[in-house]
């Protein structure tokens, strides 16, 4: 059973409108619902809605109309995250000037290109957990007057997170509370294992990992309900959690709904949509079953 906090219980389900929900996402936003319903809690939606070259208005039309179908209902209003861009630009400047940051001026060509060469002799180039190769170095050991040359010129360039240096401030053991479909209890974080993780693109004001512990915080999270594919980059928020002085949510990361190739599902892949199963006759019970619920 989830821990109950002294404070009332907030769920949330917080969607991309890049593309047609999936059983995944049914999955995710039933179960945020109902163990609010349990709790006495409130089940909120937000909408992630940074990506502005890939989100739409229809696609977010699309959401409320799925979870509708499902039977769910929210709190109101709806956040959306493409109204609230200063939130996670005056976190960002904390960081900044407390020297947690930096700018980061490589392309993700650039980058490439680099960790091919290195690899072609039979290297291996240090990796995440989700298996991306890892920022090099190059712009972390930038001397300060380097670093505004470059800025001066307007060179393009995104803000990522000093992993030694954000280890140091936070000067404490990282860990979260999980109760989750995998490890369960309380979980050390390694933050170290992302590196110098983005945290602000020149084409995008925030990126996931920054905006959602703002978001969280800002709606007063008490259970961050979502897929194992993020178990990890758990480790991340907490940390920014730390540096930020937000609130510690408690977590609960379920199993993912796979497609026929054992892989989970992906709006990029085009598996198919909850609207597609609806004008299938697919009734909102059956869906229910055909994800295990």
């Amino acid at each position: 059973m989830i821990e109950i906090p002294r404070q009332k219980p907030k769920f949330r389900f917080a969607p991309s409108p890049n593309g047609p929900l999936h059983l995944g996402h049914a999955l995710s936003a039933i179960l945020n619902h109902d163990m609010a319903a349990k709790a006495g809690g409130d089940f909120l939606l937000r909408i992630e809605d940074i990506d502005q070259a890939r989100c739409t208005p229809d696609f977010e039309k699309g959401i409320y109309t799925d979870l509708s179908w499902l039977g769910l209902s929210w709190q109101q209003p709806v956040r959306r995250q493409s109204e609230h861009f200063p939130a996670y630009q005056t976190a960002l400047q904390t960081l900044v000037e407390r020297g947690l940051v930096y700018p980061a001026f490589l392309t993700r060509g650039e980058v490439k290109s680099r960790v091919a060469a290195f690899e072609a002799d039979g290297k291996s180039w240090p990796r995440d957990p989700d298996g991306t190769p890892l920022y090099p170095l190059d712009d972390r050991e930038r001397s300060d007057a380097e670093r505004q040359r470059l800025l001066v010129s307007g060179m393009k360039h995104s803000w990522r997170l000093d992993m030694k240096r954000a280890l140091a401030a936070a000067d404490e053991p990282l860990y979260w509370r999980e109760s989750g479909d995998g490890e369960t209890g309380t979980i050390p974080a390694d933050p170290a294992a992302w590196g110098d993780v983005v945290l602000s693109r020149s084409d995008a004001p925030s990126s996931y990992h920054l905006s959602v512990v703002v978001d969280d915080a800002a709606q007063d999270i008490t259970h961050v309900v979502r897929g194992l594919d993020l178990f990890h980059a758990t480790s991340i928020h907490r940390l920014l959690q730390t540096l930020l002085s937000l609130p510690e949510p408690l977590y609960h990361h379920h199993r993912l709904v796979l497609g026929e190739d054992g892989k989970k599902l992906s709006k990029s892949m085009g598996d198919t949509g909850i609207a597609e199963w609806r004008r299938q006759g697919l009734s909102p019970a059956e869906l229910r079953r055909r994800i295990g619920l």
